[in-house]
């Protein structure tokens, strides 16, 4: 792979949905997903509001929603890959909606309070950690092998565009109807995914026979990751970065209450950064193969938005920095999970998306208190700059690397060779 500039005539933004299955599940997915906005950011309300401002706390519970991620992501995606993944998917789907009905009910009842929303959002976790490698994956079997980039940059157009509605509903209906039925109303959306799921029709699905069981699945991603150096560079990035550059829902209600106006317009300053995060979405999605450095561009993006936009100094500006941190937040993600899909031997994708996941998600539990920390023992500001300061720092040094050392192009990866752990590839 080289780490050249993105080339143009790339085909079609939208060149997937020309695939009856891709269209039927971004459309469930798309409404799914602006009710898991409308949760997120319901529930960062709640926490931050019942704990009197206190932003540690946010943060803490931000993290328990990914430590099952953390500990379990990379041997849930030997799961996904072991098996039907779109069976997986709808029964993981199933049991969030499920999640979000309980913790609807327990706060309408009014015996939410800290230590449960905890044990609920450890929940969330635990099901989304065999979710995520499922259900990603799952959008590589909707569309012909030549399109997998596309499909999983418009994946992640989907779920960014999404929040463009979520957090702007919360920011209307908190205060209108309160956070039980905002709860609610997201389990409610999941019956969009799961019928759309349900629909998908299998015999025009591009199936990846189940990975041969046995073996040592989760040290063969690990070996596939570390002998190649773009890989290598690629998740060592994704760690760092998404460690402390993307912890929004603890840094933004706090800058919202104490420069912004008022704690509810956190939800307002998340819907506009997702419009940014749409934009970097489709404009990796444009291309057809996408290049290390799309992915280290988007990085400068992500970190000269979190910068200005942490010392915005009022709401009008603070919208106006949400734009580039959410284009290159998005950028940097989707360029990220389309290069390794693009690389990736089709039996190892799931556990390739898992190792992702436990990289971008399931660092939260790291970054998310201290993010927390920051903002309550230093500043507010510095709770969202210092990410953007780290992104900089990452995208310089990891061009002046590929600079002393120049990647050269690897060979595809034999399937056969792949099921015994080998690895074919040109040698740097």
């Amino acid at each position: 792979m080289a780490a050249g500039a993105p080339q143009s005539g790339n085909g079609g933004v939208f060149r997937s949905l020309r695939y009856r299955n891709a269209r039927l599940f971004f459309a469930g997915l798309a409404i799914s997903n602006v009710g898991t906005w409308l949760q997120l950011t319901a529930m960062s309300l709640l926490v931050y509001r019942i704990t009197d401002g206190d932003a540690l706390i946010v943060g803490i519970n931000a993290g328990l929603q990914f430590v099952p991620m953390l500990f379990l992501g990379a041997w849930a995606g030997a799961i996904a890959d072991g098996h039907n993944r779109l069976r997986m998917s709808i029964i993981t789907q199933s049991a969030l909606a499920v999640q979000a009905i309980v913790l609807g009910l327990l706060d309408l009842t009014g015996a939410i309070n800290v230590p449960v929303i905890f044990v609920l959002s450890l929940v969330l976790g635990l099901v989304n950690a065999f979710d995520n490698p499922a259900r990603r994956a799952l959008v590589t079997e909707l569309v012909d092998p030549a399109e997998i980039p596309n499909a999983t940059s418009l994946n992640t157009a989907v779920m960014t565009g999404s929040r463009i509605f979520g957090p702007a509903l919360a920011a209307v209906l908190v205060g209108l109807i309160g956070t039980a039925w905002c709860f609610l109303a997201n389990g409610i959306t999941f019956a969009a995914i799961i019928i759309s799921l349900l629909m998908i029709r299998t015999s025009e699905m591009f199936t990846t026979p189940p990975r041969p069981r046995g073996g040592q699945p989760v040290r063969e991603g690990l070996r596939w990751v570390t002998g190649r150096r773009d890989m290598a560079l690629l998740f060592g990035l994704l760690v760092v970065v998404s460690m402390f550059a993307f912890n929004y829902a603890v840094s933004l209600p706090k800058l919202a209450d104490e420069r912004w106006g008022g704690e509810d317009n956190f939800g307002w300053v998340l819907a506009v950064t997702s419009i940014g995060s749409l934009t970097g979405s489709l404009l990796t999605a444009r291309l057809r193969r996408v290049p290390l450095n799309w992915m280290l561009i988007n990085m400068v993006v992500l970190g000269v938005g979190a910068i200005g936009m942490a010392w915005a100094p009022n709401l009008a500006l603070a919208f106006a920095w949400s734009i580039p941190l959410g284009v290159g937040g998005a950028g940097f993600i989707t360029a990220a999970n389309a290069i390794s899909q693009q690389e990736s031997p089709s039996d190892m994708r799931s556990r390739l998306m898992a190792l992702q996941a436990v990289a971008f998600l399931g660092t939260t539990p790291i970054g998310s208190p201290i993010t927390g920390w920051i903002a309550d023992t230093i500043s507010a500001p510095w709770s969202l700059a210092y990410g953007g300061v780290i992104s900089l720092l990452c995208a310089f040094g990891a061009w002046a690397y590929l600079r002393a050392r120049p990647l050269r192009p690897y060979a595809p990866v034999v399937p056969e060779m792949v099921r015994v752990g080998g690895v074919a590839k040109v040698p740097d």
